[in-house]
């Protein structure tokens, strides 16, 4: 039965009720100046540290790829199962499937050389075509 005139409360209710601290008395201009400001600048100095991050770990990621690359150990293969899913006219899915196959993956972080990561095939050895 509350429920029902929650609403009608809430927007109803005078500045007083809801609470004593910090809703009658208005923040100042300069405070609120202030704020925006210190607001603004911790979001440049986080967006400049995620991105200089990512660059490092890219980067490092590369070189390591470079040296793996001269030893012969930066390629992989992983078992994959495959399967197409072909959409009929009478709203059925068919599957079709064909037989796990290796498909060659790196050993590194990111996507090297044209091929997918050895970590991500990993976990995602069923990879599905809608047709």
């Amino acid at each position: 039965m509350l429920t029902r005139f929650l609403p009608y409360l809430v927007l109803t209710a005078r500045p007083s009720l809801i609470g004593r601290r910090g809703y009658n008395h208005p923040v100042s201009s300069s405070l609120r100046d202030r704020i925006k400001h210190f607001l603004k600048r911790l979001l440049i100095i986080g967006l400049a540290s995620i991105t200089s991050l990512t660059l490092i770990a890219y980067a490092i990621d590369y070189g390591v790829f470079r040296y793996r690359m001269a030893n012969n150990r930066a390629f992989g293969q992983v078992m994959v199962q495959s399967y197409d899913a072909v959409a009929q006219k009478s709203g059925k899915t068919q599957f079709i499937f064909t037989p796990p196959e290796a498909q060659t993956c790196v050993n590194s972080l990111f996507p090297r050389s044209g091929f997918t990561p050895c970590w991500y095939l990993q976990k995602h050895t069923e990879q599905r075509t809608d047709i």
